[in-house]
């Protein structure tokens, strides 16, 4: 057995060191662009500096290209870097940032490489147990790279899936693994900040794949989709064992946008609710139309118990999760700790005046992603990886998710 690499840490490892709220240092040494479209963060965000590669070899001028880092770290850096904690070096694939790190161990600081980059990191998926009872079982799965959630609910061996991501291999060897069979494949609204792994997935495992039929023409080009799914309805119900999960129609974020009720206890609310901001109701471009939807949409939410449990289908930030890593919260809470759900709470015109001033940059590639979802487009995996590069934008500029 090969003994790991002390100067190395898997992507797995480096989540936990962030999740363990350790002292570290990250340089990352990708291209301003990239790095600007999203950091490695964990449930903390640790200091960061961005100098791109080229500029470091630039710089230090040496044909020996550890040597070329040795002498940029050593005369450039001194006041930058820290020596008595780990400086973690990140490129797109790990390789550029290895050189980096065998540089600045060189010129004496204490440098660790992410094997495998960003790339690695964005394939990362982790899974929390929410409800562990002897029949239901619920798991948030988690990708950290992009701050999308997604959930696999299991009662008596019978499962599901809700808004499965892009790396379907993963739910096929976690079903494996707990001996689960999968029977229905559900998207809380077509998605336009990632790739759907659904309709792959239901194909993978013999299972159906549900989404709202609403959702399933794209709003801009106004184009049906090409793949194949079952309709999902308002109070339509889904046995799964003894436990039943209930569709709520909320349209807002999509027209077909919908959210899961579970025994009437737990709330898989999509893009719809975070836990520190609410969705943005201008991604099929038509943010004054489809808000008082999305109005309408929230009060019924809010009309449930407070101690429904909201289980959400992203992070807007690493902060927004639990001392145990679950990013949700309960109803009650949420309506007094989350702005855009106090905001619901008035009128439609002021609601609409908040969204119309909340309303980040709309980021173009998110078109290209719907119509994917929808089947009108087939992109291989590099252009995938472009698509999805960063963190996720569905949640409005809220000052409660920073």
């Amino acid at each position: 057995m090969t003994a790991p690499d002390p100067f190395e840490w898997t992507v797995a490892a480096l989540k936990n060191h962030l999740d363990a709220g350790e002292d570290l240092f990250v340089l990352d040494v990708r291209n301003r662009e990239e790095f600007a479209a999203g950091r490695v963060e964990g449930r903390t965000a640790p200091p960061t500096l961005n100098i791109p590669y080229f500029e470091i070899l630039e710089a230090g001028g040496a044909d020996d290209l550890v040597e070329a880092v040795k002498i940029y770290a050593g005369r450039d850096l001194a006041d930058k870097l820290p020596r008595g904690k780990p400086i973690v070096t990140v490129c797109a694939r790990g390789g550029t940032s290895a050189i980096v790190a065998e540089g600045l161990r060189a010129a004496g600081f204490p440098a660790v490489n992410v094997a495998g980059g960003t790339q690695a990191w964005g394939s990362l998926y982790t899974s929390l147990a929410l409800v562990n009872s002897p029949a239901l079982k619920v798991w948030q799965v988690a990708r950290p790279a992009r701050g999308c959630l997604s959930y696999l609910v299991a009662c008596h061996g019978d499962a599901l899936v809700i808004d499965p991501l892009r790396h379907t291999d993963w739910y096929v060897s976690f079903a494996r693994r707990y001996g689960l069979l999968i029977r229905s494949v559900l998207d809380t609204h077509a998605h336009a900040d990632h790739l759907s792994g659904g309709p792959a997935l239901a194909k993978a495992v013999g299972a159906t794949y549900h989404l709202h039929p609403y959702d399933a023409i794209h709003p801009i080009d106004v184009l049906p989709a090409t793949i194949s799914y079952e309709p999902l309805r308002d109070r339509q119900i889904f046995n799964v064992g003894t436990s039943r999960l209930e569709v709520l129609h909320i349209p807002g974020h999509t027209l077909g946008n919908t959210a899961f009720l579970l025994d009437g206890k737990y709330l898989f609310s999509g893009d719809s609710l975070f836990v520190g901001s609410i969705a943005r109701p201008d991604l099929g471009g038509h943010a004054e139309a489809w808000t008082p939807l999305h109005h309408d949409s929230l009060r019924r939410l809010m009309a449930l118990p407070d101690d429904t449990l909201v289980l959400p289908g992203h992070a807007a930030s690493p902060g927004e999760a639990g001392a145990d890593g679950v990013f949700g919260g309960r109803l009650g809470g949420l309506k007094r700790s989350n702005e855009g759900l106090r905001k619901a709470a008035g009128s439609g015109k002021e609601f609409l005046a908040y969204i119309l001033a909340s309303l980040p940059e709309f980021p173009p590639q998110y078109v290209e992603i719907k119509r994917a979802n929808l089947g009108l487009i087939e992109p291989d995996e590099d252009r995938a990886g472009e698509l999805e590069l960063g963190k996720n934008v569905c949640a409005l500029e809220s000052r409660c998710a920073k």
